[in-house]
């Protein structure tokens, strides 16, 4: 496994657009530091996010990986990329040539999906640990490590994810064409969810127990977005009359359903190359 990793790590490093997207990714995660230092004083009105709760123990491990989940998009290039470049260059085939098995081809993709994933949790840990530590007003044993289930809900979203990405990448063999077919994807899903919610069942729970099994729907339930759950907001809402009712938690339902398609994805990519004439 070593041996696979440290070759799809070589190709991806010694690729420009690979390496510098790569980065970026990584760069752009610690700009969320950068959140705390936002202000706004406008006479009586003073606005400042750290202040309003956003970095304390346990609510960060909600906000920082539901704020992180949004640049997956840039690994994802990679992802699609890192496939579509075996094509174009002609690696697929020299790989083969040289030995590697297909199964041992989509396990080095699989593990460098895995690699992404966990190397993005461990660093929204860490980055969430220095933020909480700098600016909660809660710094007790039990509170800062409540509320971890947002990390793992964090590692499998980025793992389905990006496991949906290497699919694409092999069903389409472009990058491009990849990267436009998961936005027609999530068109579908979402006039998909229209029809559901509005024309065939629009009262009741019916189309949202419906849509919890669509691939990107089930991957965006891990973490729903934290923002009603400030105080703040909760106050401007009971003073609107609005009762929030929303339940914040990580559905285990949603872990198993993004789990399923991550197994799902990987046996069809498998299968496409297995029985692609290369």
């Amino acid at each position: 496994m070593k041996r696979l990793l440290s070759i799809e790590l070589q190709k991806i490093w010694l690729n420009k657009a690979s390496r510098i997207l790569t980065l970026t990714y990584f760069i752009l995660l610690s700009f969320i530091a950068l959140i705390a230092s936002i202000k706004f004083d406008l006479g009586i009105f003073k606005f400042h996010l750290a202040e309003m709760g956003i970095f304390n123990f346990p609510f960060i491990w909600h906000f920082n990986t539901y704020i992180a989940a949004w640049l997956k998009f840039f690994l994802a290039i990679v992802i699609v990329s890192m496939m579509a470049n075996e094509y174009s260059y002609g690696t697929l085939k020299q790989n083969l040539i040289d030995g590697m098995s297909k199964k041992e081809l989509i396990l080095s993709k699989f593990l460098t999906v895995v690699l992404f994933a966990f190397c993005s949790t461990v660093f929204v840990f860490v980055m969430s640990l220095a933020l909480g530590f700098s600016f909660s007003s809660y710094t007790e044993f039990g509170i800062i490590f409540s509320n971890l289930e947002y990390l793992l809900a964090f590692f499998v979203k980025l793992v389905g994810f990006f496991s949906f990405c290497l699919f694409l990448g092999i069903l389409v063999k472009r990058s491009a064409f990849a990267i436009g077919f998961l936005l027609v994807w999530y068109i579908a899903e979402s006039i998909m969810k229209g029809i559901l919610n509005f024309r065939l069942f629009p009262e009741g729970n019916t189309a949202a127990n419906i849509e919890q099994f669509f691939p990107m729907e089930s991957i965006s339930n891990l973490i729903v977005e934290p923002f009603t759950r400030l105080s703040v907001v909760k106050t401007i809402g009971t003073q609107m009359g609005v009762d929030n009712i929303k339940d914040y938690g990580v559905p285990f339902s949603s872990i198993i359903i993004v789990l399923i398609w991550t197994s799902l994805f990987m046996l069809l990519s498998y299968k496409l190359l297995k029985n692609r004439d290369l």
